[in-house]
């Protein structure tokens, strides 16, 4: 038998299932570091989270009468990047809130999956911040210190207690933004309040190994945005206090925060995100640039969420312009 079809002529083995399990498996460290820094006050937000995306897919799609595409595994991984962006203390109506506009709004009410013009857990997050902002934005400390012998003591007392302090604490990103200091390793480890997946960048950095190794993601795009964030948040440190900032400011700006998080899982996203190579370089410069702005002349300390969301509008046109000529084609008669 011979097959005749219309170019492209593409044969992987890859299908949107398999890369959704991926990246699920690449969130696993970054979630369960989440789930011991903060005890299973996290777990059960995780666990409503993508509940909530999940039901919240499988009813939009009964009642429009569409095929059930819950087997794909995108609201899953939905449902596991919106609960990393969230802090453990957080009420549990505000992630199921979050889940119907992530899903509801931002991915089915556009087409589903392959049609949304934005990440759905990145809005999602963004709409939560701008409207509930105290209780998105503040975070429960980490159990302990590494090194001072009270870490897996405060683990096993969360674990065993049914309450959870929720009292709001200075994130190590706040602490820059305001002049102060962090400690690197315990900031490369995760042991630092933050939300729940986005704190370690150990687990973060496992999880983005993984996913390169796996062929799901090509690491262009993370390590551009970095670099570049921390290059223009240098710059424009530098042009604020009219001094160069330390290395551990800088340091700190990559290890803290979403930064690392929103690199690897979220700037990457196949849908929102250029396909040429060309048009990452400029995607990931310009989510530097915007993340820059807003770190260090925002008066929010945070700005990857926004950075990405306002990057993924643009892609369109990042893609028109840098859309390579097909061979054989010629230029515009000049």
């Amino acid at each position: 038998m011979v097959n005749v079809s219309v170019s492209p002529h593409i044969r992987s083995r890859l299908t949107t299932s398999i890369v959704m399990v991926d990246v699920a498996i690449a969130l696993l460290p970054a979630l369960l570091m989440g789930v011991f820094v903060f005890g299973l006050r996290a777990l059960l937000v995780i666990a409503v989270t993508v509940a909530a995306c999940l039901l919240t897919e499988y009813v939009y799609r009964r009642l429009m009468k569409l095929p059930n595409t819950l087997s794909d595994g995108s609201a899953l991984v939905t449902g596991l990047i919106l609960a990393m962006n969230m802090p453990a203390s957080v009420p549990l109506w505000v992630p199921v809130l979050g889940s119907v506009f992530a899903i509801g709004l931002v991915k089915q009410l556009f087409g589903g999956l392959g049609q949304n013009i934005m990440n759905p857990a990145l809005a999602a997050r963004c709409f939560l911040l701008i409207s509930f902002p105290a209780l998105v934005g503040g975070s429960i400390p980490a159990v302990g210190n590494l090194f001072d012998g009270n870490l897996w003591q405060g683990f096993l007392s969360r674990m065993t207690t049914a309450t959870v302090d929720a009292t709001s604490t200075a994130t190590p990103l706040q602490l820059l933004k305001d002049g102060g200091t962090v400690d690197l390793l315990q900031a490369f480890l995760g042991l630092h309040s933050g939300c729940i997946g986005e704190t370690s960048t150990l687990a973060i950095l496992l999880g983005g190994v993984y996913m390169v190794w796996r062929g799901v993601i090509s690491p262009r795009i993370p390590v551009v945005y970095v670099v570049s964030a921390c290059l223009c948040i240098g710059c424009m440190r530098w042009l604020s206090v009219g001094a160069m900032p330390s290395a551990n400011y800088l340091l700190g700006q990559a290890c803290t925060g979403g930064l690392m998080a929103g690199a690897v899982f979220m700037a990457t996203d196949y849908v929102t995100s250029p396909i040429t190579p060309a048009g990452q370089w400029i995607y990931a410069i310009l989510l530097g640039l915007l993340t820059a702005l807003f770190r260090v002349f925002g008066s929010y300390a945070e700005g990857v969420s926004y950075a990405i969301v306002i990057g993924n509008t643009v892609v369109p046109l990042i893609e028109k312009v840098t859309l390579p000529r097909p061979f054989g084609k010629r230029g515009a008669a000049r």
